[in-house]
């Protein structure tokens, strides 16, 4: 039962010995009542000090996982339910944790801003300006939508931006999508109690919804985004996800067709679509205009979530949704017992870089930089593997999909380009229901990285891929 620890994991020897021996009661294999080994003993069989397990061991005792007995040693404690895990996919521990990958290590993860290129000392002088000059009621508690003024300007902005109509009052601030789609889900979560969702998607979606005891269905998404022709007429459905704009991971973009079946659906199953610009095709696109929005078709059906995490830095904590009229006092009073509000000051500062158009000339100079990584990254990859792949999805967004003709990525080659220094995401890590059609594919983000950290990080892949096709052939 007890497994090797990973001395070179970027995780502390402490933290993984706890986090394995709490995961173990959990789920059952270590039954109430059962002597785990001395720490004198468990210290030789996973080769570390005593002192870490002495600290592992006092610190689950402490929160109630383990007790310790005179001559009995350390044993699990009783009265502990057993509970399964939630995460859906494998534990590639990059799919939903903090970005805190080693220095040295070139990680191609989705999905992050360029930090360095972030107005850090602009924000911070308009920060400065506006809390010396707000007038002492802004000092107070918030309106639960958020600051009036900051809904104002989205309002004005996704106007300009995306051709989106909405009143400022169904415009909801939220501190980015994780919390948008939470509140969603709670106040949502009643008789029906199922979700559709695109397959394949970010497992950390599924834990969200899971979380607040939602059963879940896919919806195979294919070159086009979801298929419609799978929904099926269902009482219990009470939420669609999609990510109409640039489908994550696929890049896919839906089709007025299949946006229309998707809002009729809604409205014959009397549920709600809650439109995601996750993979932020909408803000950053390097072909072409912005692509519409579901939401224009059926503001009485769709719910649109978007964050400010990507467009400027998720350590603002901000983003917004646009919620029906129907849904508003349901959101209020769970709003009002959980949080109350998203945090203020800032709100106040990011209407003002709105309003005075600092938002949008940011986004072009930033669009502008990605469309050259993209561009460089794709450059990359045709000189180290020339007709060797196909790339999908690189029109927006901050991540390009990779199909190698000739290449599966197991978990073995997936671990000789980790050992080799670069992460990579596969595409089969995402699906939900429909395994295997991915195997092929990976994901390349890009954005944050720099220009010879793609290169770098393109070549150690291709010295890995290349020489598994050398060995194979022998």
């Amino acid at each position: 039962m007890w497994k090797g620890l990973e001395k070179n994991s970027g995780t502390s020897l402490k933290r993984q010995l706890y986090s394995y021996v709490k995961e173990i009661i959990l789920e059952g294999k270590a039954a109430p009542g059962e002597r785990l080994p001395s720490s004198r003993d468990l210290s030789k069989k996973l080769d570390v000090s005593r002192n870490t397990v002495l600290e592992v061991y006092s610190q689950l005792v402490a929160e109630g996982f383990l007790e310790g007995k005179q001559g009995s040693g350390t044993v699990v404690a009783t009265g502990i339910a057993k509970q399964q895990k939630r995460m859906y996919k494998k534990d590639r521990a990059a799919l939903s944790a903090p970005f805190d990958t080693k220095e040295e290590t070139i990680d191609f993860r989705s999905g992050i801003p360029d930090f360095s290129l972030f107005p850090q000392k602009e924000w911070g002088k308009l920060y400065s300006k506006i809390c010396g000059s707000l007038p002492l009621s802004a000092f107070r508690y918030c309106n639960f939508a958020g600051v009036w003024e900051l809904r104002e300007s989205i309002s004005k902005y996704l106007f300009r931006t995306r051709g989106i109509e909405c009143d400022p009052k169904n415009v909801m601030i939220i501190s980015g999508a994780t919390q948008g789609l939470a509140l969603i889900s709670k106040i949502l979560y009643k008789s029906k109690n199922k979700v559709l969702v695109e397959d394949p998607i970010h497992p950390s979606i599924l834990n969200i919804f899971a979380s607040a005891g939602f059963s879940l269905a896919g919806i195979e998404a294919d070159d086009k985004g979801m298929n419609t022709s799978f929904l099926i007429s269902d009482p219990n459905i009470s939420l669609i996800y999609t990510t109409p704009s640039h489908q994550y991971p696929l890049g896919s973009i839906l089709p007025i067709q299949r946006r229309q079946a998707i809002v009729q659906y809604a409205s014959d199953n009397d549920c709600y679509v809650i439109e995601s610009d996750y993979g932020n095709g909408s803000t950053f696109r390097f072909e072409g205009t912005p692509i519409s929005s579901l939401y224009e078709l059926n503001p009485d059906r769709v719910i649109y979530v978007c964050s400010f995490s990507k467009i400027l830095t998720p350590a603002l904590r901000l983003g917004f949704m646009l919620l029906p009229d129907s849904l508003i006092p349901r959101y209020k009073a769970y709003r009002m017992n959980t949080d109350l509000h998203s945090e203020s000051l800032s709100q106040h500062v990011l209407h003002e870089f709105i309003n005075s158009g600092r938002l949008e000339k940011h986004t072009a100079k930033m669009n502008k930089i990605y469309n050259q990584k993209r561009k460089y990254l794709i450059s990359e990859l045709n000189a180290r593997f020339p007709g060797e792949f196909e790339i999908k999805g690189q029109t927006a967004g901050l991540h390009v999909l990779v199909s190698f003709h000739n290449v599966v990525f197991t978990e073995d080659l997936v671990r000789k380009i980790t050992a080799n220094g670069v992460t990579v995401y596969p595409v089969e890590d995402f699906s939900f229901q429909n395994h295997g059609r991915h195997v092929n594919e990976i994901i390349l983000g890009y954005a944050h990285l720099s220009f010879s950290e793609i290169a770098k990080g393109v070549e150690k892949i291709g010295e890995v891929i290349h020489s598994a096709k050398v060995q194979n052939s022998i």
